[in-house]
């Protein structure tokens, strides 16, 4: 056997051995979910309420916060009939605008009395503004730094030293692809859901001393029905237009009862990453050999998007933002989706 040949079998010995390892690791990694006291913000709707379910199922201890109480109390009505189907725990709702660090260490403290210690957070809340840099004001970037960034870091902070003295814990945070590729029309989003996924991943190789595991997610669209509560300045009408037609598509969206559902598996096993769908993975996976390639492609996109006009720096949700230029039939996909997740009002 030459030097050449002796190389690479000694690369995939070790390649081998690294994936045993890994292998062996996750098993241990592994959880149940059965009386977890777990927090999902922004569980009231959308993504958050469709993990809620998964969890409600597994017999979690969930309790769920937002801002809107009609929709808290619309989505513990689901949830607990859930819970009474599948023999779970009650789930407990606190109204709490996470941004605010004050009303989150009050939220804790419920939480605590009700259920116990967080064993379980997963950071979910969100918002989306779209719209061509021009139209976007340093009040977009900070409100999405703010329910992106900083409003888990403070959450994190929180909870970390519960987890500390347990000797266990799971974090997710739900970042975005676009926390890994840039994309246009969404920069505000993809600045704090870039500066989410740093903290994200940092905390993940510091905390795995303590046995908490924290996992990254980086979803492409998903059919959660979202898209009525986006926010649109400029051209609003087009680029909802376009928004609507995007997330109705199976080739360019998710089914967000599916990505829920690996969302979840992925913080059982104690996972480090999360990138899905496969689409996502190859943009991220082409992003990270050819950089300069990708945003010049992101260049060419923007040149096929709206330009700025329309209502200016205004802003208008989704639902104020129709046009007939969707048609009915995919409009419908993106109604009942609403209609499952607590969107549609």
């Amino acid at each position: 056997m030459n030097n050449t040949q002796k190389t690479l079998a000694w690369s995939i010995a070790g390649i081998a051995g690294i994936a045993l390892a890994r292998l062996l690791t996750h098993k241990h990694r592994s959880i149940e979910f059965d009386h977890k006291v777990t927090l999902i913000t922004g569980g009231s709707r959308g993504l958050g309420l469709e993990m809620a379910r998964i969890l409600v199922k597994e017999g979690a201890r969930v309790a769920i916060c937002a801002r809107d109480k009609d929709e808290l109390k619309q989505a513990k009505k689901d949830l607990n009939e859930l819970a009474a189907t599948y023999g779970g725990n009650g789930v407990y709702t606190v109204v709490c605008d996470v941004t605010d660090p004050d009303q989150v260490k009050d939220m804790l403290k419920q939480i605590k009395k009700h259920f116990g210690a967080i064993e379980i957070l997963i950071n979910n809340a969100g918002v989306i503004q779209i719209a061509p840099a021009e139209e976007m004001e340093k009040k977009e970037y900070e409100e999405a730094m703010n329910l992106h960034f900083w409003a888990p870091y403070h959450l994190m902070e929180a909870v970390l030293p519960d987890m500390k003295k347990k000797g266990e814990g799971r974090i997710v945070n739900i970042a975005s692809l676009a926390g890994k590729v840039v994309v246009p029309h969404l920069a505000p989003y993809t600045a704090s859901k870039h500066a989410l996924v740093g903290l994200s991943e940092s905390l993940h190789a510091e905390m795995q001393k303590y046995n908490i595991y924290i996992t990254t997610v980086c979803p492409g669209l998903m059919r959660t029905g979202s898209v009525r509560q986006m926010i649109h300045k400029g051209q609003h009408r087009k680029e909802h237009a376009l928004a609507e037609i995007i997330t109705s598509q199976p080739l360019t969206s998710m089914d967000a009862k599916s990505a829920a559902q690996s969302i979840v598996s992925a913080c059982k096993n104690g996972e480090t990453s999360l990138i899905m769908p496969l689409q996502a993975k190859l943009i991220t996976a082409a992003n990270g050999l050819f950089p300069g390639l990708v945003a010049d492609m992101m260049g060419l996109v923007n040149r096929l998007l709206p330009g700025p006009g329309g209502i200016g720096k205004l802003r208008a949700k989704g639902y104020e933002s129709l046009s007939e230029i969707v048609p009915s039939l995919l409009r419908n996909v993106n109604i009942k989706a609403a209609q499952r997740n607590n969107e549609y009002h």
